[in-house]
């Protein structure tokens, strides 16, 4: 058994999902039969329509915490060329700020609370209990590794985890240009208003969807995906779902079991299928 595949199996055993990274720290790229994502979404995935690949493909959407995924055949040449380890902070319930340099590094310390810290080869990983959007240069050398990203991993670090402040959140929060532009919006082939555009009517649609789900009495992850695909198809092209109408869809669908993951995997497989 390799090294990179014993660190996999300890951490998969902690409930975290891992996948191998080759040199350069990235992923394996995809088989013939998911190039382009043909295939419809990640594999391991109970929706319909995803990916029932056994290789190390998809990237992020790879990363698992089964044993028998991680040491079977389809894997192993993965773990012999593997340099290193990563793991999927959002599917683990984890932000990781990712610090790329000294001066990073001290705006962080002057400016977020303190929490885990792990050392990087250029700066620091802070690592916060909570999940959210990820998104790369929120700030000069600043990353952010959640949902649908991965992070190499270094060690557990030092230092006592925290609970994901709204100072990170607000690192991805897109601000108002000084001045807003008047946009015309396109009038509909049957005339009239684009309803994409009306606040009461993407509102209306939220809130019915967080109703879907937390009234749902069985099949509860099949109701998850099929209210995902129904907000998606109406908003998901449109640019107007934000970071805050997303969390609420996750949050009901966590108050009714779900983990963050599921939450994750759902909503790509939905906008794989729409082919966002």
């Amino acid at each position: 058994m390799t090294e990179p595949l014993r660190t996999a199996l300890d951490l998969a055993a902690a409930g975290v999902p891992v996948l191998p990274l080759r040199v350069g720290k990235v992923p394996f790229g995809n088989c013939r039969a998911c190039a382009k994502n043909a295939c419809g979404g990640r594999p391991n995935m109970k929706n319909p329509g995803s990916c029932e690949c056994t290789s190390v493909c998809h990237a992020w959407a790879a990363a698992t915490t089964d044993p028998c995924v991680l040491a079977s055949p389809a894997w192993a040449s993965a773990w012999r060329e593997a340099a290193a380890v990563a793991y999927h902070p959002g599917g683990a319930g984890l932000t990781v700020v990712d610090l790329d340099n000294a001066a990073a590094v001290a705006w962080a310390r002057e400016t977020l609370p303190a929490t885990r810290t792990v050392q990087t080869t250029r700066g620091e990983h802070w690592i916060y209990r909570g999940t959210m959007s990820s998104s790369n240069a929120v700030r000069p050398d600043v990353d952010i590794k959640s949902l649908m990203s991965y992070a190499r991993w270094l060690g557990p670090g030092t230092g006592t985890m925290t609970d994901l402040p709204g100072a990170v959140r607000a690192l991805v929060v897109k601000k108002p240009s000084a001045a807003r532009p008047v946009v015309t919006v396109p009038a509909l082939a049957g005339g009239g208003e684009c309803r994409h555009r009306t606040p009461a009517y993407l509102e209306r649609g939220i809130a019915m969807a967080e109703q879907r789900i937390t009234e749902a009495r069985s099949a509860v992850h099949a109701t998850v995906y099929r209210t995902f695909l129904a907000v998606l198809s109406a908003h998901g092209r449109c640019g107007c779902l934000t970071d805050e109408h997303i969390a609420r869809l996750f949050a009901a669908a966590q108050t009714k079991g779900e983990s963050p993951r599921h939450c994750t995997d759902a909503w790509t497989n939905a906008r794989t299928r729409l082919g966002l």
